[in-house]
């Protein structure tokens, strides 16, 4: 998002573009924007990553990505400059395990609940250690110094405080719960997924921005993590476009959604502006819904 910031790492000690991007929002300036990808691939993992954002998110819940992919598009973010944070499919201790050894910046853990399983993720996520005595973490990680620039003992010293700790808050449960999961020590960041929010409250998943139940608990979560000195995120499909347009030959029709500059105004810390696969689906919708009306005329 911002020029200050031309390396995946910012500091000796491994801290990374993500975590000072955190920072940066959460003292008043530029919010801390990364990108999505459901789609495999090393060359797709760079090109991405190379577009100015500060973070790109390798979705391994619900993108087509598996592990192989995952450790490649991890290195490609981080060689071209981004942080690569990765979304696990579930809160278990070798899921994390797995994305933490690849190098990334970021674990985000979806479904996360109770302040009991909050406290699971952070021991998962944690080298043993004086502050983390409770930490899981096996000490083999081989292959992510290098995307923190450092060797295996600095990597090793240092990784407990640079590594962000993400949690989804994405259900009833989960609101209701949010103030103790903010409070959770080794919980970084909050980041809601609205369209699981709205679902498990009754509503149509996409409808999530017209229902004022789902927006009250938007609210709530953002203050707990704020409260808690917490970073606050939420799921955006686009800068500042209210409505996303797809079209194809035969259909149009519009999908009311959140936007990354609406939560940046709001008050969230870090959200994405896009997904590959939005960004595909619409240009070549749109494009062969044109090419149809040309042809016609």
């Amino acid at each position: 998002m911002s020029a200050e910031f031309t390396s995946a790492v910012v500091s000796y000690t491994g801290k990374t573009r993500f975590r000072a991007a955190l920072e940066r929002a959460r003292d008043g300036g530029a919010p801390c924007v990364g990108q999505w990808m459901e789609f495999p691939g090393y060359t797709l993992a760079r090109t991405v990553a190379g577009l100015g954002s500060d973070w790109v998110l390798v979705d391994c819940e619900h993108g087509n990505i598996a592990d192989n992919e995952m450790y490649l598009a991890v290195g490609a973010i981080a060689a071209a400059g981004a942080s690569p944070i990765v979304r696990i499919p579930a809160g278990e201790a070798w899921m994390m395990k797995r994305a933490l050894d690849a190098g990334a910046h970021g674990i985000m853990i979806p479904m996360c609940e109770t302040k009991e399983q909050a406290e699971a993720i952070v021991n998962g996520m944690k080298y043993p250690s004086k502050e983390w005595p409770n930490g899981i973490r096996g000490a083999g990680a081989m292959f992510a110094p290098a995307y923190f620039q450092q060797n295996g003992q600095d990597y090793l010293r240092h990784a407990n405080e640079n590594i962000a700790v993400i949690v989804q808050i994405e259900s009833r449960r989960a609101v209701e719960n949010c103030e103790e999961i903010a409070k959770t020590s080794g919980i970084d960041a909050l980041f809601i997924g609205p369209n699981d929010l709205a679902a498990s409250m009754g509503y149509f998943a996409f409808d999530h921005q017209k229902i004022e139940e789902v927006q009250q608990a938007t609210v709530r979560v953002l203050k707990a993590a704020k409260d808690a000195g917490k970073f606050a995120g939420h799921f955006a499909l686009s800068a500042d476009i209210g409505k996303l347009v797809i079209t194809d030959i035969l259909s149009f029709y519009t999908e009311e959604h959140e936007t990354a500059a609406q939560k940046s105004k709001q008050g969230f810390h870090f959200m994405n502006c896009g997904a590959d696969i939005s960004a595909i689906t619409v240009w070549m919708s749109n494009e062969m819904a044109r090419m149809k009306t040309l042809m016609d005329k």
